[in-house]
């Protein structure tokens, strides 16, 4: 090669643009495949100073740049594709951000290459379930189905399988507001209360990340509790509601006959929620949704009522642990805010101890009182924040302190009476003592068969 070729070729690898890819857990390793399978370039970040996504990303990439800790903005960068556990207040979000660079989420690259149909499903509190629900639907109704994103599967990884009828995406707020464009085929926002303040600059960005699931879809559902819905779905032609109360025609909710109380559509009664497999109403609701969901993505009724009596729920969502002494213990660490908190609480008939406490990521802790005004026989608190918790509950039960799960449980055994329920329901995070809510909760439940022994 010729000298003049030489520098032509560095000046072509030196305004060469690549990606920055910020954050090495399972997303950043799906983003990495990602990029490999369309022979784009890229660089890796991680705040941590030995992520644990390292030797892998080195099998799939080995010549792969990768920092960590503290570090610059890269030279040449075209754009940032940020894992959600990245919050935008990130230096390196706020420097890409002052040089105008595109800053997206993984599922803004799953939209731009999906050439399949897919739901988009989000809330507060919920969307796992629903999501889960929806795919059952789906293969019930004999649809070639993959779900994922903020459940299971990443996205991208989704798109290096067969092209399938229809995906199911569950998508958190962080990544929410990094997506530009989301054509969803149906998109459902469940609910909303405040939750990740921590991550979020305030609560109405929270909120509009939310409300964003609605902008470019196709087909809404929308909860009737939730005021303001209706502003994000004007311009959409196909919208159904669903909601605990009764329903218009067209639309879910709940009609009682002979008081037993049924899921309906319209007029129309579906199934008794005594045959619901799920426990508890905010389950009921979850399951409205996902009528209104799958009737919109073209799933016959017969097939969705199937599901519906069939599946029992994730673990650590209202999960039914056993009962010893004639007392239920139920697991429900996924709670990890106030009105998942609040929810499972109301999900339970009787009185109850609870169990719960953590990281509280900002939380106001007061409507965690109001639920349990009369209904609660105690409360045991474990965990960062447990002193917070009891300064807005120590004026409506006994609130007492555990060390430890195996303690907490132990106690709540104890002050526990005939028929009540020991309820997990944390109302904050688990990263103070546990790895993720599902530790916590297998923590939990360890505990309990420890006493069943």
């Amino acid at each position: 090669m010729s000298k003049a070729s030489k520098k032509a070729s560095k000046k072509a690898n030196k305004k060469a643009r690549k990606d920055f890819v910020l954050g090495l857990g399972a997303t950043g390793l799906s983003i990495a495949r990602y990029l490999q399978r369309n022979a784009l370039d890229a660089s890796f970040y991680d705040t941590r100073a030995e992520p644990p996504g390292a030797d892998e990303l080195k099998d799939l990439w080995p010549d792969a740049k990768l920092l960590t800790g503290d570090a610059r903005l890269p030279k040449n960068v075209q754009r940032l594709i940020v894992s959600p556990g990245i919050p935008d207040s990130h230096p390196l979000v706020e420097s890409a951000r002052d040089a105008k660079l595109e800053i997206v989420s993984d599922i803004e690259l799953f939209a731009r290459e999906a050439q399949a149909p897919f739901i988009a499903v989000t809330g507060s509190n919920g969307k796992s379930t629903v999501a889960t629900l929806l795919f059952h639907m789906c293969g019930a109704a004999d649809l070639d189905v993959y779900a994922g994103g903020n459940l299971g599967e990443p996205a991208l990884d989704l798109l290096d399988h067969d092209q399938p009828d229809i995906y199911v995406l569950e998508l958190s707020s962080f990544q929410l507001q990094r997506t530009q464009k989301l054509p969803a085929s149906v998109a459902v926002l469940l609910n909303v209360s405040p939750d990740h303040l921590d991550w979020h600059a305030h609560e109405d960005e929270y909120r509009e990340s939310k409300y964003r699931v609605y902008r470019e879809a196709n087909a809404a559902v929308v909860n009737r509790a939730d005021e303001r819905a209706g502003d994000y779905v004007r311009k959409i032609k196909s919208v159904i509601s669903f909601g605990l109360d009764e329903p218009g025609d067209g639309h879910y909710g709940l009609r009682t006959l002979n008081g037993e109380v049924y899921l309906a559509r319209g007029d129309t009664l579906l199934l008794s929620s005594e045959d619901l497999a799920l426990y508890g109403i905010h389950n009921q609701a979850n399951a409205l949704a996902a009528l209104a969901v799958g009737e919109l993505a073209g799933i016959e009724i017969p097939a969705m009522l199937q599901v519906l009596v069939e599946f029992p729920g994730l673990p650590h969502r209202m999960q039914f642990v056993g009962r010893i002494g004639a007392v239920n213990f139920i697991n429900d660490s996924k709670a990890t805010n106030v009105a998942a908190a609040v929810a499972s609480i109301d999900s339970v008939d009787g009185m109850l101890v609870l169990l719960a406490g953590g990281v509280g990521k900002g939380a106001d802790f007061a409507d965690l009182a109001v639920a349990m005004d009369n209904k609660l026989r105690a409360a045991v608190l474990i965990g960062e924040d447990a002193e917070m918790i009891s300064d807005a509950l120590d004026t409506v039960m006994p609130v007492y302190f555990a060390t430890d799960m195996d303690d907490a449980v132990q106690q709540a055994a104890a002050y526990a009476e005939t028929d009540d329920t020991v309820l997990l329901a944390p109302a904050c995070a688990s990263l103070d003592q546990y790895q993720n809510y599902a530790a916590r909760g297998d923590a939990f439940v360890e505990a309990v068969g420890a006493i069943r022994r």
